[in-house]
Parts: structure tokens; sequence; C-alpha cells
């Protein structure tokens, strides 16, 4: 991609729509809209323009703004175009747009390189735009605006900082030792603040499992022998017909997953196939589908329609919470004990069900009294965030001065990759593939 370039694309969403944004970004934005709307607007005021073909055909009425650079989104001159989002009305334009010599429809996440490349974002934020726009829950929008708006690049650059006083006072203490001005034995201080920086990052790096939560949702299974109301219970938690539900055992062969809301987070229900000894091939492989994914939990609902049925979950991994659920108890018979179950519910009467969304929610992380969320919501951030408090443990180890001052620079690298500021060229292509076209 060349930054010379001048590109468009539509910005908004799907088509139709009310109001559609197209946006165009690069040197020749102010002669596309002299171009399109005769003159151009002023500066950053939404204007009412009517826009035209080169051959003067009117395509539509609607708002002109522009942004030169480098007050803009991309950081170079930029242009909005707010038209009817219908798909013809749309269409024409980016026809029109494309007609233009110099102009280029943009890539996938083209604009937020642009950004990034022209300093106005760095990684992380840009990476919080991204999960910003596919937040779908309370949560995940805290997240991602936390990251978005610059507060965790706030602490990362905060961090750098520190390192990099503490690198400056010991490559002083090194290179000019003889210096009257430089005071001996600087590392003193400088190596109790490394400890506490290692400690810092540490404590945030254990925040991620909270993050992972927050940003891909709890994992839930359903699971239990053949018709003990697994798929009755996910519908009835989806409110909706997700499975199929009969009263012949196996019907559910494969793992069916739905996403919800639950007090602000997302969380990801799995049904499974029913847990039991068979040779048929189809629900032996369900079963063994179901087992992967029970491995893979956070929780695990355990469901039995009679007493004394919840030994096939005596084969799951260790540390997962399992909870034991008794169904059909709107049924006569069986006669379920206080202590033979954590909840008792009818998915057809209702009972119950209120009592399994408050121990649910009990399995929620906790965010009371926090306005701000900034921990570590992906891999990259965490790996980066582990080579730095490893370099720092090792500065701390080694006996040699300078050995250990290199140690704080691989510290401040691994930081730095974090937000873009060193060695990012081989993560941009991954980093920006995941918006779509038009931001």
């Amino acid at each position: 991609m060349l930054s010379t370039d001048t590109i468009y694309a539509l910005s908004s969403g799907s088509l139709p729509a009310g109001v559609a944004t197209i946006r165009v970004s690069g040197p020749a934005t102010a002669d596309v809209l002299t171009l399109l709307c005769g003159t151009l607007p002023s500066e950053r005021i939404a204007t009412l323009r009517t826009i035209r073909t080169r051959n003067g055909e009117m395509l539509d009425r609607g708002l002109v703004l522009h942004f030169p650079a480098p007050a803009s989104f991309t950081g170079e001159d930029c242009c909005e175009l707010q038209v009817h989002g219908g798909r013809a009305v749309v269409s024409a334009i980016l026809d029109e747009l494309a007609g233009i010599d110099g102009l280029r429809h943009a890539e996938a996440g083209e604009f937020a390189r642009r950004a990034f490349q022209n300093g106005k974002l760095d990684l992380v934020e840009v990476e919080g735009l991204a999960d910003l726009i596919a937040a779908e829950t309370e949560m995940q929008r805290r997240l991602a605006v936390e990251q978005s708006g610059g507060g965790q690049s706030a602490l990362y650059s905060g961090w750098a900082r520190r390192l990099t006083h503490a690198r400056a006072m010991i490559e002083a203490e090194l290179d000019f030792a003889d210096e009257e001005d430089v005071p001996g034995s600087v590392s003193t201080k400088i190596w109790e603040d490394v400890e506490r920086l290692r400690e810092e990052i540490d404590g945030h790096i254990a925040r991620a499992g909270l993050a992972e939560i927050i940003r891909d949702g709890l994992k839930i299974v359903i699971a239990g022998e053949p018709n003990a109301g697994k798929s009755s219970l996910l519908n009835a938690l989806a409110r909706r017909d997700i499975a199929i539900v009969t009263e012949i055992a196996g019907t559910t062969r494969d793992v069916l997953a739905v996403d919800l809301s639950l007090a602000g987070f997302s969380i990801k229900l799995f049904d499974t196939a029913g847990l039991r000894e068979t040779e048929e091939i189809v629900e032996r492989e369900g079963i063994r589908r179901a087992r992967e994914v029970i491995a893979d939990a956070d929780l695990v609902l355990l469901l039995s329609e009679k007493p004394g049925a919840f030994e096939v979950g005596e084969g799951f991994p260790e540390g997962i919470p399992v909870i034991r659920v008794a169904t059909k108890i709107d049924r006569t018979t069986p006669s379920w004990g206080a202590s033979d179950a954590d909840i008792f519910l009818s998915t057809r009467t209702g009972e119950g069900m209120a009592e399994l969304l408050t121990v649910l929610q009990s399995y929620l992380p906790d965010l009371a009294g926090k306005t701000a969320l900034a921990m570590p919501s992906r891999k990259r951030h965490v790996d980066c965030l582990r080579q730095a408090s490893a370099a720092l443990e090792h500065s701390l180890d080694a006996g040699d001065l300078e050995l250990r001052a290199e140690q704080l620079r691989q510290a401040a690298d691994a930081l730095g990759r974090i937000t873009g500021r060193v060695d990012v060229e081989n993560l941009l292509d991954v980093i920006f593939s995941e918006f779509c076209i038009g931001k």
C-alpha cells in the first residue's frame, strides 16, 4: 500500500441504511471535493451540498465534511460524504470516485493503518478500535474504550519511561563513572524500581484471564446423560428454538453454540451430545466432541433427570467448576433430596431458572467500582509482557552491570512491540487484516 495514494471506501454499516458515510483520504482529497461538490466546503464544518458527476448529473444531496491534515483520523487530508444509504446511491458515488485519476478503493483496515503510520494511533489503540466496532456487550465496550482511548497505552508508556530512566542512569554510571556529577552506585534505587516494575507487569499479566472472559465470553457447557434436558435448557436460556427437542435419547449429535449476554458480559453456551457408552458411530463422534468442548470450558452445567445420575461427570478434567442441575422437576417422579443437586429447575414451568441465572452470574468477574479496564486482552500483549517480565527478572539476577543494562533494553523493546514503537512490521498485516473495508 502506498501512502501517497488517495483512497476511498464506504465506512458505515451494511446497506440499505438511513445514512451512509463514504470516506476519502489522501493528497487528492480537496480536488475530489471540488470535483464532486463544485467548491471546497469550510474545514471541519458539516455542509449540505449537491454531489454531482463530472458531467454535472446529480447523484445525491448530503452532508460533506472536510478534515485537512494533520487534524483528521488518518493524519492526512480527509473527507466524509454523508449521503442517503440506498444501494444505488452509494454504488453511483463509488463508481464516480473510481473514475477519478489517482484514486483507488481502500484495502481492509487501510484507513486505520494510515492513522498508525502517521502517529494518530498506536497498535493497542488500533486493536481497541477493532474491538469497539465488534463489541456486543457492555463489558466488551468498556474494555475496547479503555484501549482505543489510549488508557492502556498510557500505562505501557509509563512503564517504558521508567525503563528509559533506569537505562539512562545505569549507562551514565558505566560510561561516566569518573565524572563528579554522576552519582556512584545509582543502581541501588534503580533496581528497587525495576523490581517494583516487574511486580506491576506480573500483576497486569494476571488479569489476562479476566480480559479473555470479557472479550471472548465465559464458556459454559451443558452436559449430561441423553434426554436429561440439555437442549431444552439451551433453548430456555437463549429464549428461542435453537436445538431440536424430542423424547428420543441421543437427538443431539453435535455441539451447538449460542452467544448470550448476562450482566453485561458475553456468555458462550454449548449444548452437547448425551454422555454414555454407545457403539453407534455418529453418536460416538458427538460424545468425543462433547468431551473436547468440556475440556475447554470455564464452567459445566451437569444435568440429570433423576437422582444419582451425575456420575458421568466424574471423568471431567480437574479444575473445571461443575454445577449439578436437577431437571424436569415438574414431574411427580422421581423424588429429589435437597442435597442431590445444586440447582433444581423445570424448563417447562420456568421454576429454578432465576436461581440458575443468579448462580451463573456469580461466576462472572466482579468489576464493581472499577472505572478503568486496563488489562491485556490479546495473546500478543501477554506474550510481550511475559518477555518484558522475564528480561527484568534476568536483569535483577545478572551480576555484570552491562549484562543487566542489556536485559533492561530487551524489556523496553518487548513493551515497545505492544504499542508498535519498535519492530512491528511483521505484525501490521495480521493486525490490520481484522478490519473491514472502510476502517
